[in-house]
């Protein structure tokens, strides 16, 4: 959850969507996101909206949950007959440090408001040194099915330039305690290309990772966000730089590791063993469904209609308090929008993007990408006289952004 808000229209105070967002609800997949915006500590690299007990009013978490339960009864109100959660994402920030007993009121609150589908994927992102065997069993039992856990690296050098306060060995710990408790979908984050990691140093961590047994993996490049700890250390000479080329080297490695272990790419910087174990909230994202994201900075999409709450979490429950929507601003997407992020977002998934959602002249730009190797040639191709589909070659995938200038 990024920390700066785009700009956008005015956002009516009762959170009011036009009939035209809301014709087709429900036949498009719907997905709640959570944001819990309370963390221990702030990482060196993280620029999301996110705040430590220092920054914080004593009574930030109890007052936060409590505007939970008021926006989750105003996207009820304002979706009319919500469409059941097809998945529930609780991220932040670290979900973790709210403890069970939260994290099962606001899945019971989920249930009461919206309504969840039986067969809902709902997911807590979890700092490992925040869990136990206890904290995973009771949210297996609230209904929690899958877990995300950061583990960033093995390296206890690594850490420490991120500013992680985890103990090295505890993340892959910890997922084998989420199995135990009868999570059968666990993943777990890296982070490649810290100033100072070698690649044996990765491959430490790929290997934790492996051993862990877990069916999902999520890896990124390290990106030096403006106003983060870690971008003023770089600017003062402290640390160097990440190196594109480095970064490449290490995504390739990555890719290699895992495929080899049986976790393929689904999307750019995603791993699963089988589609079974892909991040279906995520998919919704990527495929442009709706969704309502609720707390602090919190992004929303139902029917086109784009929205943003306001950042601070005493503002957000203020507002929610006063009978307002905490809506900051939102955007209604043209046309033009919407191929734009279709185009964005599709092709960063294994499945890809249908050519023929894209003129002639950008079907053209897609033949020479092929030849170019960025493309796979067999997918572009199609089969049985069917349209082929863009789907991105690993060479592509280290250059994404540029074939989607391509195509677009």
């Amino acid at each position: 959850m990024p920390s700066a808000l785009p700009d956008g229209d005015e956002a009516p105070e009762d959170g009011a969507l036009p009939e035209s967002a809301l014709h087709g609800l429900g036949r498009r997949p719907f997905g709640v996101y959570v944001h819990v915006p309370f963390c221990a500590t702030r990482c060196g690299y993280c620029d999301f909206n996110t705040y430590t007990a220092s920054e914080l009013s004593p009574g930030s978490p109890s007052s936060w949950l409590a505007a939970v339960h008021r926006e989750l009864a105003l996207a009820a109100e304002v979706l009319g007959t919500p469409p059941a959660a097809d998945t529930v994402f609780v991220g932040g920030g670290t979900p973790s440090l709210l403890g069970a007993a939260p994290l099962t009121e606001i899945l019971s609150a989920i249930r009461e408001t919206v309504g969840l589908a039986p067969d809902a994927e709902v997911t807590t992102e979890s700092n490992p040194e925040s869990t136990s065997p206890e904290f995973f069993e009771a949210l297996r039992e609230a209904g929690y099915t899958r877990i995300s856990l950061g583990m960033q690296s093995a390296a206890p050098h690594v850490l420490s330039v991120l500013d992680r306060v985890h103990t090295p060995g505890r993340p892959t710990e910890a997922a084998r305690e989420a199995r135990r408790a009868g999570f059968d979908h666990v993943n777990l984050d890296l982070i490649y290309g810290t100033p100072g990691e070698t690649p044996d140093d990765l491959t430490r961590s790929l290997d934790a990772v492996l051993e862990a047994g877990v069916d999902h993996v999520s890896a990124y490049a390290l990106i030096v966000e403006q106003g983060t700890a870690l971008a003023r250390r770089i600017a003062r000479g402290d640390l160097p730089h990440p190196d594109d080329d480095v970064l490449a080297d290490r995504y390739e490695q990555v890719d290699e590791a895992l495929s080899s272990a049986g976790l393929h790419w689904y999307e750019v910087s995603n791993w699963a063993s089988e589609p079974k174990a892909w991040c279906q909230h995520n998919m919704g994202y990527w495929h442009g469904a709706d969704w309502w994201g609720v707390g602090p900075g919190a992004h929303s999409h139902v029917g086109g209609v784009r929205w943003w709450n306001v950042k601070h979490p005493a503002r957000h429950a203020a507002l929610l308090a006063g009978g307002r929507s905490p809506a900051a601003a939102r955007e209604t997407l043209t046309a033009e929008d919407r191929h734009l992020e279709r185009v964005m977002l599709e092709l960063r998934l294994v499945d890809g993007l249908p050519v023929d959602v894209l003129p002639v002249e950008a079907q053209a730009e897609a033949r020479r990408a092929a030849d170019e190797g960025l493309l796979d040639e067999a997918a572009l191709a199609g089969v049985n006289g069917r349209f082929g589909r863009c789907v991105l070659t690993r060479r592509g995938r280290l250059l994404a952004d540029a074939v989607v200038r391509r195509l677009t």
